[in-house]
């Protein structure tokens, strides 16, 4: 299919949407003339000033996707100058007076030249401000008049003042930036901050804790810097460069992307892996997300998977100190010709994991569906795991994107199904209507219910899952959650709500039980003790389990703290007897 080329426009604004609308529908064609086409309208609009924010974001947007999603190499270094002189563009905006406040939505933020704040956690808040000091600043005003802040500065700022708490305990109108400015001296007021708390004597979840209790919001100037948005994307080794239609939906098959062999793993040294972590903190932190595994990676344990289309993956866990109580954690992210464009996060215990996968707003047109898949042959590949679900608010549980974007459209045709038996039938009827009608949409309304549950997918070799009516699985019931209540309860019941006692009745009982000699344990394995004995201490025949049951458990508790999480995570896939206690324990009923 052809193109009319626009012939050359004046710099106005009505102009340049029109070009834009033109850019936007060819930018994910790949005919033999939309190379050309694409090249005249960047040439037009490079000559655009930009009065209108709207569109200066969307051309900043269609930049991206064509940097993800290249024609030709030319095409490739035109839009990288683009994108590197983009900052002066957003100053030519900020000069005119222009409202800024488009750039600070989640899909829109992180452009070179805007400014930015959120309120981090103490991990992500040390990085950053050792990352680039000059940039990074709190953002006073909009501290000060915050009650509750005053309250968390009246019982924390005193450890490292001193005498503070002779205005703080019993005074008004405290002059807290003057006591601050006293202490700090000439130091970065962030930097004096942050450097006291890595001081403070408690564990590093601890320290996090006090930290994140003062809501300290923190402002950071993005500038020309390489982590915006804008710039933050690498030149691969070797381009992939687009000559035919992209990939589709309808032309993925989860089965058959299943079924083909493993990705090959590459392990990434201490180096390399340091600066995957740097690299996911720098993608979610311009995006205003923050995730437990994208803060808290462990450098030691990435993985690199090249897929093939220009998709490289790169995967890690936990440390040891931080992972979760029971279950194992892998988070990863995806370069598309070295532009970052989502993030995953994956959690399971035995042979269930659940999935969540984010596809930035900007290259969502390009190939979501078969890079989706291929970040399930790598998890699959990584975990072993044959159950995958889908959360709730990743198909519109209190997610209106995700509504107006029909993502339960989106999984249910890659072979998902809901978790409960009324949604199954629900989709049933719905999928009646689609077939009986094409211009028939799913209204809102249903689309809510559609995402009162998990979705589900079963990994079976060699067989078709129905599409509306499979069997249940085990695992459609169960829930951490579930569990949760159920320790709760026995600790309100019979320890009076006391946590302590209920965590050292446990550990003794799990100790006695299978007969374990902790003495040589380390704090971390004697950690994943206490945790799992919350849950063993619910199973009352445990001390009759044989001797090889008993072994394979104690190798379940020590493998949670090894410096690889998943081969503990395949451990519990391989005792029946504690996979099927778990889904008793943690199933509704």
């Amino acid at each position: 299919m052809g193109y009319t080329i626009a012939p050359p426009m004046p710099r106005t604004p009505d102009n340049s949407d029109e070009i834009l609308k033109q850019l936007e529908d060819v930018k994910s064609r790949f005919d033999s003339g939309s190379a050309a086409v694409i090249n005249k309208l960047l040439s037009q609009l490079s000559k655009v000033e930009f009065t209108d924010p709207q569109h200066l974001i969307r051309f900043h947007e269609c930049l991206l996707f064509l940097r993800a999603f290249p024609h030709t190499p030319s095409l490739v270094s035109r839009v990288e100058r683009l994108l590197n002189n983009f900052h002066q563009r957003i100053s030519k905006l900020r000069a005119s007076q222009a409202n800024m406040s488009a750039f600070d939505d989640f899909d829109t933020s992180g452009i070179a030249g805007t400014t930015m704040q959120d309120t981090l956690s103490f991990d992500l808040a040390q990085w950053f401000v050792r990352r680039l000091p000059r940039n990074v600043e709190i953002a006073w005003d909009d501290y000060w008049e915050d009650d509750q802040s005053e309250r968390a500065r009246g019982s924390i700022w005193p450890r490292f003042i001193p005498l503070l708490e002779e205005d703080s305990a019993v005074e008004a109108n405290i002059r807290w930036r003057s006591w601050l400015d006293s202490a700090r001296g000439r130091e970065n007021p962030l930097l004096w901050l942050i450097g006291r708390f890595e001081q403070l004597p408690l564990p590093a979840g601890q320290r996090a804790e006090v930290y994140d209790s003062l809501r300290l919001p923190i402002r950071w100037k993005l500038e020309n810097l390489k982590l915006s948005r804008t710039r933050n994307w690498t030149r691969p080794h070797r381009l992939y460069l687009h000559d035919a239609p992209l990939i589709q939906r309808s032309d993925v098959s989860l089965a058959r992307e299943l079924a083909r062999p493993a990705p090959r793993f590459e392990k990434l040294s201490a180096v390399p892996g340091e600066s995957v972590m740097h690299a996911i903190r720098e993608i979610m932190v311009v995006r205003y997300r923050e995730l437990y595994g994208t803060t808290l990676g462990d450098p030691q344990s990435v993985v690199r998977a090249d897929l093939g289309r220009g998709v490289v993956m790169h995967f890690w866990g936990l440390p040891p100190d931080r992972r979760l109580p029971l279950r194992a954690y892998l988070a990863g992210y995806t370069l598309k010709n070295g532009v970052p464009i989502n993030y995953i996060e994956a959690i399971g215990l035995c042979e269930w994991i659940e999935v969540g996968f984010n596809t930035f707003y900007t290259y969502r047109q390009g190939e979501t569906a078969w890079i989706y898949a291929q970040a399930l042959r790598c998890l699959h590949a990584l975990t072993a795991a044959k159950s995958i679900s889908i959360y709730p608010y990743q198909i519109g549980q209190n997610n209106d994107e995700a509504i107006d974007s029909g993502a339960f459209w989106f999984y249910r045709k890659l072979g998902f199904r809901s978790g409960r038996a009324d949604l199954r039938k629900l989709c049933k009827r719905e999928e009646k209507r689609i077939a009986a009608n094409q211009r028939y949409r799913t209204p809102a309304r249903l689309l809510r219910r559609l995402a009162e549950a998990h979705m589900f997918y079963d990994i079976r070799p060699r067989a078709e899952i129905s599409p509306a009516f499979a069997p249940e699985g085990p695992w459609e019931t169960f829930s951490i959650y579930n569990l949760g209540l159920l320790i709760n309860r026995r600790m309100s019941r019979d320890f009076n709500g006391d946590s302590q006692e209920i965590r050292k009745a446990s550990t003794n009982a799990t100790i006695r039980a299978l007969g374990i000699d902790a003495s040589r344990w380390s704090c971390t394995q004697m950690q994943s003790l206490e945790n799992w004995s919350l849950i063993l201490a619910q199973i009352p025949a445990l001390s009759s389990w044989t001797p090889a049951e008993k072994d394979q458990l104690i190798k379940i508790i020590r493998a949670k703290s090894a410096l690889n999480e998943m081969p503990y995570l395949r451990h519990t896939q391989h005792h029946p007897r504690l996979r099927a206690e778990l889904l008793r324990l943690g199933s509704t009923r």
